[in-house]
């Protein structure tokens, strides 16, 4: 019988309720509930999930052995470090964390501690779908467009934290190393955080050209891939592949279980990190990497 894992969900907002409901599902996961500062949004998830709220986030630590953080980007090392120091494996949502010292705290910790820790780029589970992680080839030149009409969700942090991250972990996993420079510059046009990110990535095997935008009228995330023998098109948003190729790539992939729903196939990688105490897809150094590449960029605002 497999070992079943006690997970709490810190953060009752839309990702929150996602995360509770995926815990709920899952054969190995006893939902032990959910905290928010808003106890009340608490107490309608966790109900909802028959879990248990929360009033003190300390509480649900001592409770579960792993928690999942859903909070506000801001708050994402802070609320990592602390579940650390508390003995739970933590899988928090991207980015790792906004700030880079915090970040390397989270690494140190993953390893001192001995925790799982998983960061909700769940792209790469639709690339691994692709098949893209099979490619005996490495990229010669990426495009990558993210782009989405304004909300107020996820402006506590910039747009290159917020949504850029997700091509930032790509292309470094697709390159296989880190880039040799970075360049690209931000511009603040609703909020002082940053709302268009431009970035340009250079490795010595090739580069990458990445664009993120949250005050677009229309959405879109795309990415182009070339290879020395052909070129790959995501679209994330349409499901759909397109490539010149000889790869054996999966075209129907928008119908494989992982990429039809992301969330959960990150859920599963997690709970089998922990049974199985081994690393995750996305680690806390592949967050690491991504995110300290995002604060890079930022520091180069017009």
């Amino acid at each position: 019988m497999k070992e079943q894992i006690r997970i709490g969900v810190i953060g009752a907002g839309v990702f929150g309720n996602y995360h509770a409901s995926k815990c709920s599902d899952h054969p190995d996961v006893i939902y032990t509930g959910s905290y928010d500062p808003n106890f009340d949004k608490a107490k309608v998830v966790s109900a909802k999930y028959k879990g248990r709220a929360y009033a003190l986030v300390s509480d649900l630590l001592d409770l579960s052995d792993a928690v999942i953080i859903a909070a506000p980007a801001t708050e994402h090392g802070t609320l990592t470090i602390t579940a650390l120091k508390a003995g739970c494996h933590v899988l928090v949502e991207k980015p790792l964390a906004t700030r880079v010292d915090e970040g390397r705290i989270i690494c140190e910790l993953s390893k001192s501690m001995n925790r799982i820790v998983q960061v909700g780029h769940q792209e790469r589970f639709v690339v691994r779908a692709i098949g893209l992680d099979k490619v005996p080839e490495k990229p010669l030149l990426i495009n990558a467009q993210r782009l989405t009409p304004f909300s107020q969700r996820g402006t506590d942090t910039s747009v290159t934290m917020d949504l850029m991250t997700h091509d930032i972990d790509l292309v470094l996993w697709l390159m296989g190393h880190k880039p040799d420079n970075v360049s690209g510059h931000v511009i603040n046009s609703r909020t002082e955080k940053g709302d268009q990110s431009f970035a340009h990535l250079v490795f010595n095997n090739g580069q990458a050209f990445l664009e993120a935008s949250r005050v677009a009228i229309h959405g879109m995330r795309i990415m182009q891939i070339s290879f020395p023998s052909g070129t790959v098109t995501i679209d994330f948003n349409a499901k759909t592949v397109v490539h010149d190729t000889p790869f054996d790539l999966n075209q129907d992939f928008g119908n494989v279980k992982e990429a039809k729903d992301s969330l959960a196939a990150g859920l599963a990688d997690f709970v089998l990190s922990i049974q199985n105490r081994r690393k995750p897809l996305i680690s806390a150094m592949d967050g690491y990497r991504a995110m300290s590449i995002a604060a890079l960029i930022d520091d180069r605002k017009v």
